[in-house]
């Protein structure tokens, strides 16, 4: 950010376009993952494992099932809620809430750089 005024910042969040917006999806790391790849935070994808850390489901694990890049906010698998109708829909948690516990490392971009910082890490 160019800015540390609070509500420039604001406005630079809440009106970035969707390819910023995406990258600043993120989530900490677990301490053991973090240790492992030396990184302490990561953007959360479709797949990943996740435990939520804060609100009414906090302590809930479970594997992500769909993100919405606009709010920010993730769907994990097992958090629901039961609507008028009866039927069980998903409760969306925002991604500063949760802490990615495994990976999914399928794509190998993310593979590599995971695996690129592990390489650095042990060469210093």
């Amino acid at each position: 950010m160019s800015s540390y005024k609070p509500n420039k910042v604001r406005k630079k969040v809440f009106n970035a376009p969707l390819h910023k917006v995406s990258k600043m999806l993120n989530a900490r790391l677990s301490d053991d993952l973090r240790t492992k790849y030396a990184f302490k935070t990561a953007r959360v994808r479709k797949g990943d494992s996740v435990k939520i850390v804060r609100g009414e489901f906090a302590g809930v694990e479970g594997k992500v099932t769909g993100i919405d890049i606009r709010s920010s906010k993730v769907t994990v698998e097992g958090v629901s809620r039961e609507s008028v109708k009866g039927e069980q829909v998903p409760i969306k948690i925002h991604a500063s809430k949760v802490v990615i516990t495994s990976l999914n490392l399928d794509d190998k971009l993310r593979k590599a750089r995971f695996e690129e910082k592990i390489v650095k890490k042990e060469g210093v």
